[in-house]
């Protein structure tokens, strides 16, 4: 794979084209200057990312709300920097009455956040000023050198909110637990230590780490999560165990407990506490659910023909829950689908869960997803959520920044499989209603910010507008635009060359220039940094031509339909290509005697659809 990446890279810096130059910022030119970042779409050759080994126990006993927890870190610094200080996340401080957020919250969201009670470095503690937000320096009194490692101990506890969002009390007996250690921030090649403050709006951005963690919880409550469970036969009686085990294998949905199995003490030992043990290495995060009335069900996914791997998948949820009675089912389908379709890459870790609470969220090897009461609808929100396995967790995005590397993917393989799952023309207009229709009937000027623009520095409709659909059309444009094999090899390329590591947006658009043996600047920056939005005009038929006005100026792919003076209609379909050399006006060749002339954009739905039409 090396060889065949560096070959690549070699066609493409060879590669002689004057072409568009795309707006880069100072710091992320300073990264290609200094050869962690490379024009070739490759790392470059002094790339780096820092890395922790996490050894985390954390104890819990709903209804109480309480969690406490140690946990050691061996912190490696790669870098070439000596660290002065760390930052430390806490991001379950966003529960702090005077966190900023951006929308309303109830009372039952405040709380007074993560206390750390002891934090201890290489050996010496430190006093920790708990007065914080959800980032927070503190200071080494040894600086971390270059190509050095250091060891931290902290202990901590925190209150899980009433309210429920992407973590909190789901019911007095359940809990999701997102979020809750504390962990050392991304210290990166571009930006240095990532200390944006975390809102309710802003996603994430996390190293890639080593993790082992125990869960203690009293028994008949069950632990699901991230990793893979060490000692399912030491915390579970022997009959659920056997069944855990056979789902593991099983092509249907099993029954691992139900109901009336966790009420009667049937699951768990019975001793007064259990300890749950999870491991996974080089993850970006971990998460758990627990609960002692939760239905749990399991059934396996093939996501290799050829050498018969398999992914677990698990459903928890509260017996009443209609929907999540099909998500086995709905979760098998969609690992396979994605593994062997779109991406087209493997589902990458042994186990997925869909755990049933509020917040329509995905974490690796997790989601956390409503009871929506429409199976259609809780098909595509659970697709859409385990798509992210891929974008941000396969691929370190930094979501904070730029929300639409991840949010657009996982929008465009949401869509894709949902042709598979409902058909072209449900999937369309699901698409077109949930993704586009908003944006393009708003034309206000947050709706045309460029999408390269930070996410932290949008929001409303034009956060959502930016990270889902317009990221989307642009990438099922430039699919339009290459082809199918052509895209995923593209695609593939890109995936394969930055899994496990920090793609920013230049890597990913150099990453498709070098694989696709094209210079694709003009496309990324017609539909990533500028105000276009969609809006095609057709003009008069003059003789045997037509003019098409690109009105609103982005780049997308469009149907020519032309109605002869029989009424029969030719339709023509035409790639984003045609806006390559002109992105203002096409003319287009037409028969003789034309009736009519009309543009369909299909998912591009127009801005002003009154003048798609010849006069």
């Amino acid at each position: 794979m090396r060889k065949y990446l560096l070959l690549l890279a070699t066609m493409w810096s060879s590669y002689n084209v004057v072409a568009q130059q795309l707006y880069m910022p100072r710091n992320i030119r300073h990264a290609y200057s200094a050869k962690t970042r490379d024009q070739s779409g490759l790392p470059g050759q002094n790339y780096w990312q820092n890395k922790g080994r996490y050894d985390i126990q954390m104890k819990l006993a709903p209804p109480s709300r309480t969690v406490t927890g140690t946990e050691s870190i061996v912190y490696v610094n790669n870098s070439p920097d000596t660290l002065k200080h760390l930052c430390i996340r806490m991001n379950t401080n966003l529960h702090k009455y005077q966190a900023p957020r951006s929308g309303y919250h109830s009372m039952d969201f405040l709380d007074s956040g993560m206390v750390i009670d002891k934090f201890v470095y290489n050996g010496q503690e430190l006093k920790f000023n708990n007065d914080v937000g959800t980032a927070a320096k503190i200071r080494l009194p040894r600086p971390l050198v270059a190509r050095d490692s250091a060891k931290i101990e902290i202990s901590w506890h925190y209150d899980l909110s009433k309210e429920s969002g992407r973590e909190g009390m789901i019911d007095s007996t359940t809990a999701f637990l997102a979020y809750a250690y504390p962990r050392i921030a991304v210290y990166d090649d571009y930006n240095g230590w990532d200390d944006i403050p975390h809102t309710d709006r802003a996603e994430f951005y996390n190293d890639f780490n080593d993790y082992t963690v125990a869960i203690t919880v009293p028994k008949n409550f069950v632990v699901w999560g991230t990793g893979d469970l060490l000692n399912g036969g030491e915390v579970l009686q022997p009959l659920v165990a056997q069944r855990l085990k056979e789902s593991y294998v099983a092509d249907k949905t099993m029954q691992i407990a139900t109901l009336q199995d966790m009420l009667d003490g049937k699951v768990t030992a019975q001793r007064d506490w259990n300890t749950w043990r999870f491991a996974v290495n080089h993850i970006v995060d971990v998460t758990y659910g627990v609960s002692d009335h939760y239905v749990w069900d399991a059934g396996s996914a093939l996501l290799d023909t050829a050498t018969g791997r398999r992914a677990s998948m698990q459903a928890a949820y509260n017996d009443t829950a209609a929907d999540f009675r099909k998500s086995v089912e709905f979760g098998r389908y969609a690992l396979g689908w994605f593994s062997n379709h779109w991406p087209g890459i493997a589902y990458p870790y042994p186990v997925m869960t869909a755990f049933q609470g509020y917040a329509d969220m995905e974490y690796p090897m997790m989601v956390n997803d409503g009871n929506v009461g429409d199976l259609g609808f809780a098909q595509l929100l659970q697709d859409h959520e385990m798509a992210h396995t891929y974008f941000p967790f396969y691929m370190g995005i930094n979501e904070t920044r730029y929300a639409f590397m991840d949010e657009g993917w996982a929008t465009t393989f949401e869509y894709l499989i949902g042709i598979a799952e409902k058909g072209q023309e449900v999937a369309d207009e699901f698409y077109k209603e949930f993704r586009v229709k908003r944006y393009i009937s708003d034309p206000s000027t947050e709706e045309d910010q460029p999408v390269i623009s930070m996410s932290t520095q949008v929001s409303g409709m034009g956060y959502g507008s930016n990270s889902y659909g317009k990221a989307s059309l642009a990438y099922l444009a430039v699919k339009d635009l290459l082809g199918d094999a052509l895209f995923k090899k593209c695609l593939h390329h890109y995936m394969h060359t930055w899994n496990g590591k920090h793609p920013i947006p230049w890597d990913f658009f150099n990453s498709f220039n070098a694989a696709a043996g094209k210079n694709l600047n003009w496309f990324w920056h017609n539909w990533f940094f500028t105000n276009n939005y969609i809006d095609l005009a057709v003009g008069p038929v003059k003789g045997k031509t037509v003019t098409i006005r690109n009105v609103g100026g982005f780049a997308i792919p469009f149907d020519l339909v032309v109605t002869d003076a029989a009424g029969k209609e030719v339709r023509k379909h035409y790639t984003p290509a045609i806006w390559e050399k002109n992105q203002q006006v096409v003319t287009l060749p037409v028969p003789d005697k034309v009736r009519s002339v009309r543009v369909e954009g299909g998912l591009y739905m127009d801005a002003t659809p009154g003048d798609n039409v010849s006069k």
